[in-house]
């Protein structure tokens, strides 16, 4: 394994980075002078999602977070497992971006986040798994888990954000399709990559998934950021956190 990534997988990770980063610094020079506690809310949750990803992408980049596996046929692939970590604080953060759009409750947002962190770790189990009739049951459960995630997002945060007003509801939609094209290639591109079937390298995998993960955090963001629901919450119905009440 090299220093700087594997092979040529480097620039992947290079440019991930970079994209991270720009989009960290764009969401905070838009955010500096933001007054309105609720927006100032979203802010400082999107940044976190850029700034986490960022550096894990640079952590790839130098090679750290990547391990090898061997599975027991012989066959040795390189794994990233930095990149679940970052998952693991990244979907939840997205997640509850859109819900506290919605105007979802605690409760909901609690559920869903709980699915989804189960559908992150039985994803890295599946990664991590040396015998393939095991990596594949692991990646089965996972990807129910996010057929769960989904269904949830679109049925119950989606009632909620059916009761705000228009801008919140267009913001929603808009938002919910990123993470239900996003999310849904996921599990796709771990079957056919490395990790999976290997009908796509390594190169291929990171490039797929670096667009990927730049779609779903900073492509997210952007939308959000840019959204009058957001800019203009001072006449905003939507409660914020503090204001959401259980069910």
């Amino acid at each position: 394994m090299s220093s700087l990534g594997v092979e040529g997988e480097g620039i992947w990770l290079a440019l991930g980075t970079i994209g991270m980063l720009l989009g960290m610094v764009y969401f905070m020079s838009k955010g500096w002078d933001v007054q309105d506690p609720r927006e100032k809310e979203f802010y400082v949750i999107t940044i976190l999602i850029a700034g986490i990803a960022a550096a894990s992408y640079l952590s790839m980049f130098f090679g750290f977070g990547l391990t090898e596996v061997e599975l027991v046929n012989g066959r040795v692939i390189d794994v990233y497992w930095a990149r679940y970590a970052d998952w693991l604080f990244t979907t939840p953060l997205l997640l509850l971006d859109i819900g506290l759009l919605a105007g979802a409750s605690n409760r909901d947002l609690a559920s869903i986040i709980t699915i989804d962190a189960f559908m992150i770790v039985t994803g890295l189990a599946a990664t991590l798994m040396k015998v393939p009739v095991a990596r594949y049951a692991f990646w089965t459960i996972s990807t129910i888990a996010m057929l769960f995630v989904l269904y949830y997002l679109v049925v119950v945060v989606g009632e909620a954000a059916s009761e705000a007003d228009e801008d919140t509801q267009a913001t929603f939609n808009t938002l919910r399709n990123v993470i239900l094209v996003a999310w849904a290639v996921y599990p796709v591109a771990w079957l056919v990559g490395t990790e999976g079937l290997g009908l796509v390298g390594l190169f291929g995998e990171t490039l797929l998934f670096m667009i990927l993960d730049l779609f779903a955090k900073i492509g997210f963001g952007f939308i959000l950021l840019r959204s009058r629901a957001v800019v203009g919450s001072d006449s905003a119905p939507t409660p914020s956190a503090e204001e959401t009440a259980a069910d």
